[in-house]
């Protein structure tokens, strides 16, 4: 007999003070001491208002991604040594480990001594990264794999968005004509991404003090065998196909901004809503919801720019969902990449906004290759 399962906490970190529009560049840095050209278009699009950084002005490091998500882990527990010891299964998705290997998960493990010598998962991927963690979770609970399982969604991109990654990019075209600014597809992420981390707490036991979230069902798709790359880092685009970093010189990855991360704009907004919401119909159906049944819908979005797209294209799918039962905290938190989700669970929950009953409907796209991770949860 297969068991339920039940997001029974959710805890979150973020590192440091906010830091509003305006005092992005004192944190990110100028590139080649040039203000940027597309930062007050970008922001005014996305309808974020600050975001987070675990940088210094200076550009250091003031924790890490793996550090981040074990703090939130704490926080689900109040940083109780005992209940940590307790965790049998940890998942951790992220788009920017701090290190090619040891994975994510390890290094986050070996952030928590005090817990015991555990099944540790580690999604590759981008924002669905949260999410493929959270489903392994739910298989292993549900399956009476494991008893207790912590996910964890967390990111640090603000190192890498640091000026001196593209300097000697910028100062290369500054030597060959009077535009010396970086492409747009390189710096458009420089406006859209934030750091911090989000952790939940999986049981088959509902809690009995307090509000629990049942987990109904979770779907996942990719579109990679129809579309080529949208949103990639350690590569570069040519003609449509990724060449891998390891292909270039040590020269060439600095002179080409390798290990930056691009964003095929255009390739975004023809696809990203599109192909999202037609399976995210396919995903009701199969699981029987009707749109009507929805209490609150958890998109994760980039950007603002995309809610009149998906509210359009949810109606002509015939699963529209009205604009009050929306919700969303992209504006105070930023876009946290696969940790979005489990930040606006944590909020839901902490706030008092739910009640017995209601059901919650999840979507989360990520743009690198066109995959999409859907769930529905009900209030317990």
């Amino acid at each position: 007999m297969l068991n339920e399962v039940y997001i029974t906490k959710a805890a979150t970190f973020l590192p440091n003070n906010p830091v509003a529009n305006d005092e992005m560049e004192d944190y990110l840095g100028l590139i080649h001491k040039r203000q940027s050209k597309s930062k007050r278009i970008v922001l005014r699009n996305n309808g974020i208002k600050q975001r987070f950084y675990a940088i210094d002005k200076k550009g250091n490091a003031t924790h890490t991604n793996a550090q981040m998500a074990s703090l939130a882990i704490r926080n689900l527990f109040n940083d109780d040594v005992s209940a940590l010891s307790e965790i049998d299964l940890l998942c951790c998705g992220t788009s920017s480990p701090d290190q090619i290997m040891p994975s994510h998960g390890v290094m986050v493990h070996g952030w928590l001594p005090e817990t015991k010598d555990i099944e540790v998962i580690t999604p590759a991927g981008n924002c669905c990264a949260g999410m493929h963690a959270l489903k392994y979770a739910f298989m292993s609970v549900k399956l009476g794999q494991s008893m207790n399982a912590v996910v964890s969604g967390s990111e640090r991109l603000s190192r890498i968005l640091y000026s001196e990654t593209y300097e000697e990019e910028a100062t290369r075209l500054d030597e060959m004509s009077d535009n010396p600014y970086i492409s747009f597809d390189k710096e458009f992420l420089r406006w859209m991404l934030s750091d911090g981390a989000a952790a939940v707490m999986l049981g088959s036991k509902k809690n009995e003090n307090g509000l629990s979230l049942r987990i109904d069902w979770l779907e996942g798709a990719s579109y990679a065998n129809r579309i080529e790359p949208c949103m990639y880092q350690g590569s570069e685009k040519i003609n449509g196909v990724l060449k891998g970093y390891m292909d270039f010189s040590q020269h060439e990855v600095m002179e080409h901004s390798v290990l930056s991360i691009k964003q095929d704009v255009k390739l975004l907004s023809e696809n990203v809503v599109k192909y999202g919401i037609d399976k995210l119909a396919e995903a009701m159906k199969k699981n029987n919801l009707r749109a009507d049944e929805v209490d609150f819908f958890l998109p994760h979005m980039s950007s603002e720019f995309f809610r009149k797209k998906i509210a359009e294209k949810m109606e002509m799918d015939g699963i529209s969902v009205p604009q009050e039962k929306w919700f969303s905290n992209l504006s105070t938190t930023g876009n946290v990449g696969s940790a979005s989700i489990y930040f606006m669970i944590e909020e839901l929950l902490r706030t008092n906004k739910l009640q017995k009953g209601q059901k919650l409907l999840m979507i989360v796209p990520e743009s690198a290759r066109f995959s999409y991770v859907y769930g529905q949860l009900t209030v317990c």
